[in-house]
C-alpha cells in the first residue's frame, strides 16, 4: 500500500455552476454542485472514499459492498487506489455496464437477489470473514463525514449560504453528510429539500409515521434510490435542519432527466432527475406558495449526485417504462 495515498483525498472538488436554463425555469439563481463529474461518476466516492482510507489505516484486508452501482464503482476505485482487494455484491438486475466497470476497477463482483437489501445481506455474510470490512453504500459516521466534504466546498465558493438546498434521498447517506455538513459551517437554518421517488421513498414513509419504515418492494425506476429503509441518523437529521421530504413520480424524475440533457448537455440517472424536478416540474414554487419555503428566495443550490447506471438507450427505454415517447 502506498503511504502517501493514505492522506490523498479520493473525490476531487466540483464545479458549482450557475445554470441559466434552470435559473429562468425557478425564477431565481439555481446553482448546480456537478457530483456527475467525479471520477467514479458520483458523490459517492466522498463518503466511501473517506471510510475506505481509514480502515486500510486500521489493517483492513479485503472490502466487501453491496451497491445499486455507485457505490460500488467508488468502493472499487478506493480499493484499487489502496492495493486491498473488493468484492461487490450487486442486484441481478444491475447493468453490464456497471458489471464491467467494478471489472475494470479490479474487483470481483457478485450477484445476489433482485433488489439492494438482498445484495446487501449477500455482502454482511462476506464480511464475517478474517480481516473483511463491509462498507455501507450509506449507513456510518465515517461515510457521513466523507460527504460533508460537499458542503465545505459550498461555503468557500459562496461564502453565504444558499436559500434552499436540493438533493435526493436513497439510503440518506447523503443527507446524513449534507446535515453533518451545514451544522458544521453554521449553515443549520438552510432548508434541504430531500425528494424520492414513489415506490423508493422509504425516508418520507419513515417521516410521515415517525419511525423507520421498511417498504415491500422498490417499484420505482430510480433503482439506485433503492433502500426499502432508510438509514436511521437519517431520520435523526429532520430534528437537526429544516427537512421538507417530496416524493416525486417516475415520470416526473425521468422528464428531468431528458430535459436537463437538452439544457445543460449531462446525462445523469433517475434518481439524480428526481431533485432537479424539484425545479422542472415547478414543485419549488409549490413549497414556496404554500409558505413552506420563503416567497424571497434567491437561490437554491441542486445538488447534481450523478450516476452510472445510465446511457442514451437506457433513457429511451425508461421514458417508454414511465409512458414517456
Amino acid at each position: 500500500m502506498e503511504s502517501s495515498l493514505m492522506g490523498e483525498r479520493f473525490h476531487r472538488v466540483t464545479p458549482l455552476l450557475e445554470s441559466w436554463t434552470l435559473s429562468q425555469v425557478a425564477g431565481m439563481t439555481v446553482l448546480l454542485k456537478c457530483e456527475n463529474v467525479q471520477q467514479t461518476g458520483s458523490f459517492k466516492i466522498r463518503g466511501i472514499g473517506h471510510f475506505c482510507q481509514e480502515v486500510a489505516k486500521k489493517g483492513c484486508r479485503h472490502l466487501v459492498c453491496s451497491s445499486g452501482g455507485n457505490a460500488g464503482i467508488a468502493a472499487a476505485y478506493a480499493a484499487r487506489k489502496l492495493g486491498i482487494p473488493v468484492t461487490i455484491v450487486l442486484p441481478e438486475s444491475t447493468s453490464l455496464k456497471v458489471v464491467r466497470r467494478l471489472q475494470g476497477e479490479g474487483a470481483q463482483v457478485q450477484l445476489a437477489g433482485k433488489v439492494w437489501d438482498e445484495a446487501n445481506v449477500r455482502a454482511q455474510e462476506l464480511a464475517k470473514r478474517d480481516g473483511w470490512v463491509n462498507v455501507s453504500p450509506f449507513d456510518h459516521p465515517l461515510i457521513w463525514e466523507g460527504n460533508a466534504s460537499l458542503v465545505q466546498e459550498l461555503k468557500a465558493a459562496l461564502g453565504a449560504p444558499p436559500g434552499a438546498l436540493v438533493l435526493a434521498v436513497g439510503g440518506g447517506g447523503l443527507l446524513a453528510g449534507v446535515v453533518a455538513g451545514l451544522v458544521e459551517v453554521g449553515w443549520w437554518h438552510v432548508p434541504v429539500i430531500a425528494v424520492e421517488t414513489r415506490g423508493a421513498h422509504s425516508f418520507n414513509a419513515a417521516i410521515e409515521a415517525g419511525r423507520l419504515v421498511t417498504l415491500p418492494d422498490i417499484t420505482s425506476v430510480a433503482k439506485s434510490l433503492g433502500a426499502k429503509t432508510v438509514a436511521a441518523r437519517a431520520l435523526a437529521c429532520t430534528q437537526e435542519c429544516t427537512i421538507l421530504s417530496e416524493v416525486v413520480e417516475d415520470v416526473e424524475a425521468v422528464n428531468a432527466v431528458q430535459r436537463f440533457l437538452d439544457d445543460e448537455r449531462m446525462l445523469v440517472e433517475p434518481a439524480c432527475g428526481a431533485a432537479l424536478s424539484v425545479i422542472y416540474s415547478g414543485l419549488l414554487g409549490r413549497l414556496q406558495s404554500e409558505g413552506r419555503l420563503s416567497p424571497s428566495l434567491a437561490s437554491v443550490v441542486v445538488i447534481v449526485c450523478g450516476g452510472n447506471s445510465i446511457d442514451s438507450q437506457e433513457l429511451q427505454a425508461l421514458k417508454a417504462q414511465v409512458g414517456q415517447s
